[in-house]
């Protein structure tokens, strides 16, 4: 039996997703980031909110174009939309490539709501990534009936996880633990107990 150029596309999708993920988990829970960089770049939190901000902007956008029938303010809205994802993915992976991780300071309540939707944005985007890029590769393949199908549920994952991207980031603005004062990074189990 053999399987169809666009099955190969997807499943490479999803294999393309799975190693992205796996790369995201060892940057953030494994790789040691180097002193001498722990100065550079600071602003790049800020600017990741700002990407997802961005994103989620052009992502209600592009609904509002294509519930009116504007296909093609549409397509310009979703694909500023992914430039914005990606530019925020490369801005990320470089914060904690050079920096590591940011330890949340906040307790009690605040702490629990902070996990809690930390925990959520995460799983989200995990499997958001895929649904992206297949929504993406079904309307640049002209497969619109699949597309849409799709898209009812890739659209409010990629808001959500746009949304809470930015949320986390004023919450780690607020509730930050110096560098300096951190102790030793647990794997992610152990972390989310402390």
């Amino acid at each position: 039996m053999t399987t169809s150029p666009a099955n190969r596309i997807i499943t490479a999708i999803i294999f393309v997703s799975m190693a992205a993920s796996a790369f995201l988990f060892w940057l953030l829970y494994w790789h040691k980031a180097s002193p001498q960089f722990a100065q550079s770049l600071l602003f790049l939190p800020a600017l990741n909110a700002v990407f997802n901000g961005l994103s989620a902007t052009a992502l209600c956008v592009g609904l509002f174009f294509i519930l009116r029938g504007n296909w093609k303010a549409h397509r310009t809205a979703m694909v500023t939309a992914f430039i914005f994802s990606s530019l925020f993915l490369f801005s990320y992976i470089l914060h904690h490539a050079l920096h590591g991780d940011t330890r949340f300071a906040g307790t009690g309540g605040i702490r629990i709501f902070y996990l809690l939707l930390l925990a959520s944005h995460v799983i989200l985007s995990v499997v958001a990534l895929p649904l992206i890029l297949t929504t993406f590769f079904f309307a640049l393949s002209a497969r619109f009936t699949s597309h849409k199908r799709l898209a009812r549920w890739t659209f409010p994952l990629w808001l959500y996880v746009s949304v809470t991207g930015v949320i986390v980031y004023s919450l780690l603005s607020f509730y930050t633990v110096p560098s300096s004062e951190l102790p030793p990074k647990s794997p992610p189990a152990v972390e989310a107990l402390r």
